[in-house]
């Protein structure tokens, strides 16, 4: 039997495709990887070919397609039982599905303000009243996780709560917001992660200068 494929985009820029790609990373789950640079003249014909939706990230494993990271992560939960992907117990298993649903809805003024970029360092842009709101919801979020948790990832164990704030952790680097104690460790523990590394190297090394993503960018 062949390997999955997970369908991605630019690594730089694509914080759905991050989510996806790393939780079935960390996992161990074998795949193949498709990256399909946006911003492209043929980029949303090549989406279409794997999605209905034209979107990132698509898991395509057999004769089965999933798209949109959560869905593609739950169903990884249920394919690779074995990979634990969500915590053991059933209270803290519909805390972290509570988590990262809130993560999969919301924080619009966070992700609108800061877009994800891997190679960029923009040192307080993005900040505004509603990001601001943002920014103190996930400290709590996050800070409520951990005390229960003990940590060193929202859960104890890496899961796919984790996943879906990586991009958000990504973001806290790039545009310098500032955290500390237990919130300090928890984000240097995921960009720590081998997988994240991996990641970020690769994004670094993309050629893509999307300037729609770049509203921060002063040269190309």
């Amino acid at each position: 039997m062949s390997n999955p494929v997970l369908i991605i985009a630019n690594k730089n820029y694509s914080s759905w495709s991050l989510r996806a790609w790393l939780a079935l990373t960390h996992a161990g789950v074998v795949f193949d990887e498709v990256r399909i640079a946006l911003g492209m003249p043929d980029s949303r014909e090549k989406l279409l070919g794997y999605s209905p939706a034209g979107k990132v990230p698509v898991l395509i494993d057999g004769n089965t397609k999933v798209w949109e990271s959560i869905a593609i992560c739950e169903y990884a939960a249920e394919r690779w039982p074995e990979k634990r992907f969500w915590p053991a117990d059933r209270a803290a298993r519909g805390h972290a599905r509570s988590v990262a649903a809130e993560m999969h809805a919301g924080f619009v003024a966070l992700r609108t303000g800061m877009p994800m970029n891997c190679r960029g360092r923009y040192p307080g842009k993005g900040r505004s009243d509603a990001v601001d709101a943002d920014i103190a919801r996930i400290e709590a979020l996050w800070g409520d996780c951990l005390k229960r948790s003990g940590g060193p990832f929202l859960f104890g164990a890496f899961s796919i709560a984790d996943a879906m704030f990586a991009p958000v952790v990504s973001r806290f680097l790039t545009y310098d917001v500032r955290l500390a104690g237990a919130l300090a460790q928890y984000a240097q523990a995921v960009l720590d992660l081998p997988a994240m590394k991996e990641w970020y190297a690769a994004g670094a090394a993309e050629p893509e200068f999307l300037a729609a993503d770049e509203p921060y960018a002063t040269t190309v």
